[in-house]
Formats: structure tokens, C-alpha cells, sequence
């Protein structure tokens, strides 16, 4: 298939390491930006070395479709060669803590003044200022201040569970952010310096809670949200688990009762109307437990879904790409690095005119692998490069 790159002719600079930064990138990338990864030459981004190596699976997930430029910033060549990359950038892209590009000589000022059409985003953990600006911050401490913490931890037994979330929330309003910012400029000419934080990004990730204690004085826990959408979790005679759901319409929970073959649970006043089963979701949640435990799981997805529940397994991460309905969206890729090798991949999940398999298919890069091949289109020749 064609490639159609949506964003052909934009150049993004990216001057990002771990998750928000490059999460943004790449999505740029996606729809065909010319993303330019700016890396120190000693080591690049972290994310390269996690688990070791220099080319790990964290950060292949979140780089593909960029080149790789490696520059030492504080240098006076790195700091040449850069300003180069800015004079020539449609967006500059970066998730430093705040003070650390004023400190290197690349203040917004700076910025403007090498490139009045540069989209500036940056993206911090706290914001610009306050009292917290200039403190670390990664996906947990996001997580723990917006309250996101709160509806997983178990306070009997505190642990951190999970995949990173505010990381890529972050990444997401930062690519909607910046794609504004390019329509905008389009339109009127004025290209906006985008400021996007971790603490914000997923505060307005999960709103729901914020509604419920403001308008409704309910504070909520790890369990507020399944008892309020009767989302349930069973396992099966086989020691499998699946997922119900049977949200806010009744006909959902009337073929449930159909499905496990308990009309009983019908007279009882304790499930007669939705509200009834929220106040007394572990009860039910045992009872329905008990019959589900007398045989296995496929017999359960088949009989849930043959009466329009919505039911699917449980899966881990060995199990999801050998689903029949992953297989038919083709959810998976295969990217091809010369030298690296193969690097699995997900794609794009936004489809355009019914088709996203027209998305670019660039492997994620070695470190400092386009150097001298970036920095020569925009006339720059450095006397030593990384690769």
C-alpha cells in the first residue's frame, strides 16, 4: 500500500528522553512528520539502556518513524548545529525540566528569534513554575498527585501495579496541542508555544472522579467505578478469567441472568433495579462467581456472548496478538532495522478513510544514526559524529 503521510513537509525537533516526549514524536511520526531525535552522544536517550543494551525494548516502543542526530549541547558545535535544526523545524519538542534550554542559550526568545514560524512545546512535570516546577517527577509521582493512585492502590497493601499512565496521557494532549498549534499556524500565521504537564494531563485524564465527590460527596476507591458500571471479573473451572460488563441497560443485565441460568436472582430484592445491584455488588459478584467456577472459560465466552453480553478474556500479553479479532484489525507490526533486526510494533490505532495501513514503517533508530545526513540538509558538516 501507497504511504499518504498527513504531514509530510513538517519537521519536528525532538528534544525528549523516556515516555512523554517521544510518545508525541512518534505519534507525529505516524502521520508522517519528519521527526529529528536530538540525542546527548554519550548514551542518548535513557530509555535505550533500560534493561540494557542500547537499543531495548522500552525504546523501541516509543521511537519509531524518527532519525537520530546525536549532539553535545553544551558545546559550541552541538549548540551551532542545533540552532541549524531549529532555523529549519516546523516544531520543537521537548520535555526538559524547566530553566535547563534558557540555561543551554535556547530560551523561547531564543527560539523565536531563530525561527518565528517554530511551534514551542514543552512539556514538565508540574508546569513552569510554582512551588513544585522545578521538582522530578515520572509516571508514579504523576499518578499519586492526581489521584489516579487512589482508584488502584490497595491501602491494606500499597503497591505500585500497572502500566505507565500519566506518561502517555501526557503524550497525547501534547500531539493535540502541537497539531493546533499547526493548524492555527496556518491559518493566521502565529505559531504558539504549546506547555503541557504531567500533573494536569492526567488530572484531566480521569474526570469522573472530580464529578462524583463535587456533585455527588462520594469519594472514590479502587471499587467506585466497577460497582457503578457493574464491571465484574470472573474465573472459570480452567482457572481462566474474563471480563463482564453490563453497564447502565437492562436488557444486559436481564440476558446475564439468561446466560447463567439463576432467574432466581430476578426475585431478589437485592438486584431489582440497577442501583439495587451497585449497593449490593459483592453479593452478587459471589453468587455469579460460584456458577461460573463450574466450567471453563470458552464455554462462558460463547453462552455470554451468544446472548449480547459484553464479555471478553482476561488475556495477558502472550495471548493478545493470537486473538481472532486482533488478527483481522492487523493490530500488530513488524519494523526491520538493518542492523538491529526485527521490532514488533503497534499500530497506529486511528484509522482514515478505513485503511491505516498507510502509515510510515521506519524502525526505530540506532543512536546518532542520520547525523551527518540531517545536519548536511541543513548545511552543517560536523569534524566528529556519533553512529
Amino acid at each position: 500500500m501507497t504511504v499518504v503521510e498527513t504531514l509530510r513537509g513538517i519537521r519536528v525537533v525532538e528534544l525528549s528522553t523516556m515516555i512523554t516526549g517521544p510518545l508525541a514524536g512518534m505519534m507525529l511520526g505516524d502521520w508522517g512528520a519528519d521527526v529529528i531525535k536530538v540525542e546527548n552522544p554519550d548514551g542518548g536517550d535513557p530509555f535505550r539502556s533500560f534493561r540494557g543494551g542500547s537499543y531495548s525494548p522500552h525504546f523501541c516502543a516509543y521511537n519509531r518513524n524518527k532519525r537520530s542526530v546525536a549532539l553535545d549541547l553544551r558545546s559550541a558545535e552541538g549548540k551551532s548545529a542545533f540552532a541549524a535544526l531549529v532555523r529549519s523545524a516546523d516544531v520543537l519538542l521537548e520535555n526538559y525540566r524547566p530553566g535547563v534550554l534558557d540555561r543551554l542559550g535556547f530560551s523561547d526568545d531564543d527560539l523565536v528569534r531563530l525561527n518565528k514560524r517554530l511551534v514551542r512545546c514543552s512539556i514538565t512535570g508540574f508546569g513552569p513554575d510554582g512551588p513544585y516546577a522545578t521538582r522530578p517527577a515520572y509516571d508514579a509521582i504523576a499518578q499519586a498527585m492526581s489521584g489516579m493512585s487512589s482508584l488502584f492502590v490497595d491501602a491494606q497493601n500499597p503497591r505500585i501495579t500497572g502500566p505507565t499512565i500519566g506518561d502517555n496521557v501526557t503524550s497525547h494532549y501534547a500531539c493535540q496541542g502541537i497539531l493546533a498549534a499547526l493548524l492555527e499556524r496556518e491559518r493566521t500565521g502565529v505559531a504558539r508555544r504549546i506547555e503541557v504537564n504531567m500533573l494536569d494531563a492526567t488530572l484531566a485524564f480521569i474526570p469522573d472522579p472530580f464529578a462524583y465527590y463535587t456533585q455527588m460527596q462520594l469519594v472514590s476507591d479502587p471499587y467506585l467505578r466497577a460497582h457503578t458500571s457493574q464491571s465484574y471479573v470472573f474465573q472459570s473451572s480452567d482457572q481462566k478469567l474474563f471480563a463482564v460488563h453490563l453497564s447502565s441497560q437492562e436488557k444486559f443485565w436481564l440476558n446475564f441472568v439468561k446466560a447463567i441460568e439463576c432467574p432466581s436472582l430476578l426475585d431478589d430484592d437485592r438486584f431489582k433495579t440497577r442501583m439495587d445491584r451497585i449497593e449490593n455488588y459483592e453479593a452478587l459478584r459471589v453468587i455469579a462467581g460460584k456458577i461460573f467456577a463450574n466450567k471453563c472459560r470458552d464455554h462462558w465466552l460463547d453462552v455470554l456472548s451468544g446472548f449480547d453480553v459484553p464479555v471478553a478474556p482476561v488475556y495477558d500479553v502472550t495471548e493478545v496478538a493470537d486473538d481472532p479479532q486482533v488478527k483481522h484489525l492487523d493490530s500488530f507490526m513488524v519494523l526491520q532495522h538493518p542492523e538491529m533486526g526485527a521490532v514488533t510494533s503497534i499500530r497506529r490505532p486511528v484509522y482514515r478513510d478505513r485503511s491505516r495501513g498507510d502509515q510510515p514503517h521506519r524502525p526505530p533508530p540506532k543512536l546518532g544514526e542520520h547525523t551527518l545526513d540531517v545536519l548536511r540538509e541543513v548545511g552543517v558538516e560536523l569534524e566528529r559524529a556519533a553512529s
